[in-house]
Formats: structure tokens, sequence, C-alpha cells
């Protein structure tokens, strides 16, 4: 039923939870976890880090995102097999063109990530991708969630 599994990761707390929901799936079935961070190209316009320089902006998204993969990674167990991504974009685009891509069976994903100013300015992922996609969407809701 589920050969591949897509687990997208910004490295906010919520991860740590939906790990879990994308573990135990992969163990169930045998299935590959594909971790995908995104560092969004978006942010350095549309959110208050546009004093930042281009460059410095591009250079420390892409250093959480693959901070934020690699932890996703390490905090699977080492029974599953996985396949590291970090793609730039926009976060939605690059998790729905990814799953179609790679033929994801199904998604899993946190409620919510970033909170705050960032989430009002660029708005929901998981609310998007569960819109448009077109395989199935497990949402996790966590502990932070209210």
């Amino acid at each position: 039923m589920y050969d591949h599994i897509l687990l997208p990761t910004d490295g906010s707390d919520a991860t740590d939870e939906t790990i879990e929901h994308a573990a135990t799936l992969a163990e169930t079935y045998g299935a590959t976890v594909h971790v995908l961070s995104v560092a969004d190209s978006r942010n350095r316009f549309e959110t208050p880090s546009a004093g930042i320089a281009p460059d410095v902006w591009e250079k420390s998204e892409r250093e959480r995102a693959e901070n934020a993969a690699d932890a996703a990674i390490d905090a699977l167990p080492d029974t599953i097999a996985t396949e590291k991504l970090v793609e730039e974009g926009v976060p939605h685009d690059v998790i729905l063109d990814y799953a179609e891509d790679a033929d994801i069976d199904v998604v899993v994903m946190a409620t919510h990530g970033r909170t705050g100013l960032d989430h009002y300015l660029v708005g929901s992922v998981t609310e998007r991708v569960v819109r448009k996609s077109a395989v199935p969407v497990l949402t996790v809701r966590t502990s932070g969630d209210e």
C-alpha cells in the first residue's frame, strides 16, 4: 500500500512527533521515507528578513534546510530506508512536485511548522499541500497545536 512516504520538514519541533507516524508507516509497510526540506526562496522578499543580503539569506536558509533534513533522518530508526532531499523554492510547490515526480504514496506532515509572523505572511504549507495533493496527506496534530 505504501512504498514511498514523503516526510517534509522545516526543522520545527512539530516534525519530531510527525517522524513517529512516518516511522510507524514505514515499518509496517517496509516503505522508504523520503525526507524533504525546502530552503524557502520567497522569504528574503516576503518576511522581515528582507533587511538581510540575499546571498546571506540563501546560505542561512540552505543550512537550516540541511540541518532539518539531517535531524529528521537521524531521528528515524536505522532499519528504515531513507532518502534525503534539500531543495530550494516555494515549500508547498516543491513538496507537491516531488510527491508527483517520485511516485509518493502518502505525505506525512505536521498540521503546522513555523509560527507567528512567518506563518501569517507565508501561510500554512500544510494547508496548501492538503488542498492540492494528488496523494493522501496524513496530517499530525502535535502537542503544540491549540
